[in-house]
């Protein structure tokens, strides 16, 4: 993997060096200077919660396990970075650095975060980072100036960034593999869970975000987090959104399986399998992304009429928001060193916002499609019990067959989602990819 990195390191860097100053320029600064960040205690607890790098300091470089460390930026000048190395027996103190990047930075090492904070430039200078996660005394000021500049352009991918998004697609479809292959053996969440992890080689707090695994009914809960330790009798489906990281980037996948005997459901998981595939194909340069989520609003009446759950067009069941009953959420989201990564909304790079469609209030996403973005896309049909009773309660309720709906309930629904990078003529589908080679 480092060889094939190595080579695209140099360009990336140039690129986040050229945005930084850019940005500092524009915020009136002299200095950038981004904390690694600190992982926060437990309330009334001398334990802390699982440590999280700022994605500012891992853009600059591939280092996720450095807390109290610094990385300083001055225009014109070899970026430093102020490594914490602590003389700590209670944990493992990191490695000194090393690796294809190190040249690229002047080093210094010290003994503490407060040690860290004593190196820092004076003068103008924007301190990006979280404001409980810096020592005491450091007047972290993220200006909005810069953020808003960084952020925007954040979105843009280098192919250094990319073949590290490559990686993490690679291992989070291998452990969607053993995730599959577990339920299948009948296992519960909490088994099949675990099955994932052994395949991604990742505990949960390396993970990109807390994953979803959820069978029957369990799937019409967007973001179900349970993990129940028995498996129900009969497993109907199971629904396992689930990423995995690579040197701090993100994948973020979604599958709906059916058990052999629902053939019903998997003929609308076919169904919803090839309308996201045709919506990947529309991730183009100079289309607004909200298009497609509007888009993927009509394929889904479409759908639904075609499989007898409603008696109305496509354009109906849209106009009177039958659709969003099923298909609450938006249909992704920019992804990268977050998974849900910053400036999803951004009209420019000076802070400028696109608003969402109205009646669509969760879409995470409306920016313009610009080659090197990378998104997810995730359209979903599901049966939530909430949502049905207040469709119930409409006009259009005679429009639909709450019979088939009914029968559908114990399957919770469908989601399918792919890591899709933005290109001038076919989109790169990273997770189709990358299933393809598993």
């Amino acid at each position: 993997m480092n060889d094939r990195l190595a080579p695209l390191y140099p360009q990336h860097l140039a690129t986040v060096r050229e945005r930084a100053d850019k940005a500092l320029a524009l915020g009136g600064f002299d200095h950038l200077a981004i904390a690694a960040g600190m992982p926060g205690l437990k309330f009334l607890d001398d334990l802390h919660y699982p440590y999280a790098v700022s994605p500012h300091f891992k853009h600059w470089l591939p280092l996720t396990g450095a807390p109290g460390s610094w990385l300083v930026h001055t225009p014109g000048a070899k970026p430093r970075l102020i490594f914490v190395q602590p003389r700590d027996y209670w944990h493992v103190v990191p490695d000194a650095p090393n690796g294809y990047w190190v040249d690229a930075f002047e080093i210094v090492i010290v003994r503490s975060a407060e040690d860290a904070v004593a190196q820092l430039p004076t003068g103008q200078c924007a301190l990006i980072g979280e404001t409980h996660a810096v020592v005491a005394g450091v007047q972290i000021n993220n200006p909005k100036a810069v953020m808003d500049y960084l952020h925007y352009h954040r979105a843009i991918k280098t192919p250094y960034e990319l073949e590290l998004m490559r990686e993490a697609s690679r291992i989070g479809t291998r452990a969607h593999r053993a995730a599959e292959q577990a339920f299948r053996a009948g296992k519960s969440e909490l088994g099949i869970h675990q099955a994932y992890l052994e395949a991604a080689g990742q505990i949960d707090a390396e993970l990109p975000y807390a994953s979803i695994v959820a069978l029957n009914e369990h799937g019409a809960v967007l973001h179900y987090t349970e993990f129940t330790r028995q498996p129900p009798q009969p497993a109907r489906s199971l629904l396992i959104d689930a990423g995995a990281s690579a040197s701090g980037y993100a994948s973020d996948i979604t599958r709906t399986y059916a058990a052999r005997d629902a053939g019903e459901f998997q003929a609308l998981i076919d169904a919803m399998d090839a309308a996201q595939q045709s919506q990947v194909a529309m991730v183009r340069p100079g289309r607004p992304y909200a298009e497609l989520h509007l888009h993927a609003h009509l394929q889904l009446g479409g759908i639904l009429q075609r499989h007898g759950f409603i008696r109305m067009s496509a354009e109906s069941a849209v106009e009177s928001g039958v659709t969003r009953a099923f298909f609450p959420h938006g249909l992704g989201h920019s992804i990268g060193l977050q998974v849900h990564d910053v400036a999803g909304f951004a009209q420019d790079d000076h802070g400028g916002t696109i608003d969402r469609p109205d009646g669509h209030p969760f879409l995470r996403m409306t920016r313009t499609l610009t080659p090197n973005m990378v998104v997810t896309i995730e359209p979903g049909l599901y049966f939530i019990d909430m949502l049905l009773e207040e469709l119930r309660g409409k006009p259009v309720s005679s429009d639909i067959d709450w019979a088939k709906v009914d029968a559908f309930r114990p399957y919770g629904g469908i989601r399918i989602e792919d890591d899709v990078v933005c290109a001038d003529d076919t989109p790169e589908n990273l997770t189709r990819d990358a299933f393809a080679a598993a």
